[in-house]
């Protein structure tokens, strides 16, 4: 609710949000971004149909947000820290209601990459400055916020998005209207949000990337690589071809099917999360790395079978998987460094997680037309139980064979 306040307020107004609503501003804008790179996914079928777009531009699609978000981190990701929050938030802001406005008026593939780059650019500002801007308000719930909020932003995009298309008119708009609407309430909200940093001076230098594993961290990268490019490579899949994947398979040709599909994975991932939030980051990517094999081997068993509850309760296994092994691996390497490495060795991790995101799904792309999408998905399951396997093998290992390999 609203309160008046006598206190200075760098809102520069005579009200001020109260702290519990101002977490829930920022919990609401960090969702809306992940949930605005997940909208598209349940469209992507009408894209192909009406434009005429092969499963390989459709990748690229995805891929060119991917790329985009990973420059976007690696950039302006620490930006806020050097000019406030606020100015990287309005930011993000415009650039997320720009980039749904080209959605809504896209009528080609070109239309459709520049609109997924301006949104994978915003996603990658946005990420880092809501989840400190979330910590600078509220440091006790901030872990478990910042935690969950992609995922549940990821469910909500593409289970809204599916039901849109499935049920209501303007099916390659209507959810961009809603997610342009949502932003723009936001943007008129942030003059009531207080700025929660002062700055500091080296804004210029902040830009340039800096990628760098310490040595402390560099066997237990090593050990993680595999299935962490798994984990980001099946994610890659979902988001761009699952949907499609689910229609030759099972021959359903609702939209909200392929769109609950998707909403499963990371709604499972985000009960994984808080259920394993006080477990040991080791047990917690150890079970993340089995439920991923045993996902992926459930999801081939529905393709195989063309069977869609199959395909659900493989996706359900695989969001344990999904969202085991990204907390897991996170909660593994970061206590390594020291902290003034620690921003080195995240840009380390993120660049290796997005890359495996977006390359291998564009490779799918690539296979389709001449293998077909299912046969295309199983080499593509067997390569992801592959690395994972690769994986609980290397953690075996004790460190001396490790770092003599």
């Amino acid at each position: 609710m609203l309160m008046s306040s006598t206190k200075p307020s760098n809102s520069g107004g005579r009200f001020r949000l109260s702290t519990g609503m101002i977490t829930l501003y920022g919990v609401i804008a960090a969702a809306l971004f992940s949930a605005s790179s997940s909208a598209p996914t349940p469209v992507y079928h009408l894209y192909q149909e009406s434009l005429g777009l092969s499963h390989l531009m459709l990748t690229v699609i995805f891929a060119s947000y991917a790329i985009s978000l990973l420059i976007s981190l690696l950039t302006v990701g620490g930006l806020s820290d050097y000019i406030g929050r606020k100015p990287m938030i309005l930011t993000a802001l415009l650039l997320n209601a720009a980039a749904m406005i080209i959605f809504i008026l896209a009528g080609s593939a070109t239309e459709l990459v520049i609109a997924r780059v301006i949104q994978g650019f915003a996603t990658g500002a946005a990420m880092t400055t809501m989840g400190a801007a979330i910590l600078d308000n509220d440091k006790a719930r901030a872990p478990i916020l910042n935690s969950v909020t992609a995922f549940i932003g990821l469910t909500f995009g593409s289970l809204v998005s599916g039901a849109f298309v499935a049920w209501l008119p303007l099916p390659t708009h209507l959810i961009y209207v809603l997610l342009f609407a949502i932003s723009a309430a936001l943007l008129l909200l942030l003059p009531l949000i207080p700025e929660s940093t002062s700055g500091k001076p080296g804004a210029l230098g902040a830009i340039v990337p800096q990628v760098r594993v310490p040595r402390a961290a560099r066997r237990t990268l090593a050990r993680i690589t595999p299935v962490n490019i798994a984990g980001w490579a099946l994610g890659g899949f979902y988001f761009s071809l699952m949907p499609s994947l689910v229609r030759a398979a099972t021959g359903l040709t609702s939209p909200f099917v392929g769109g609950l599909v998707v909403a499963l994975l990371t709604l499972t991932a985000t009960f994984v999360v808080l259920i394993m939030r006080n477990r040991p980051g080791a047990q917690v990517l150890l079970i993340g790395t089995v439920s991923l094999i045993a996902g992926v081997a459930v999801t081939l068993g529905g393709v195989w079978m063309h069977f869609s509850p199959v395909l659900i309760a493989g996706a359900m296994i695989t969001g344990i998987g999904f969202g085991g092994c990204f907390s897991g691996a996170m909660r593994t390497i970061v206590p390594l460094a020291a902290p003034d490495e620690r921003a080195g060795l995240l840009a380390a991790f993120f660049v290796q997680s997005y890359l495996a995101f977006s390359l291998p799904a564009v490779l799918v792309g690539l296979a389709a037309p001449v293998l077909g999408l299912s046969y295309s998905a199983y080499l593509y399951g067997a390569a992801v139980m592959g690395l994972a396997t690769i994986s609980l093998i290397l953690a075996r290992l004790p460190e001396k064979a490790l770092s003599e390999a």
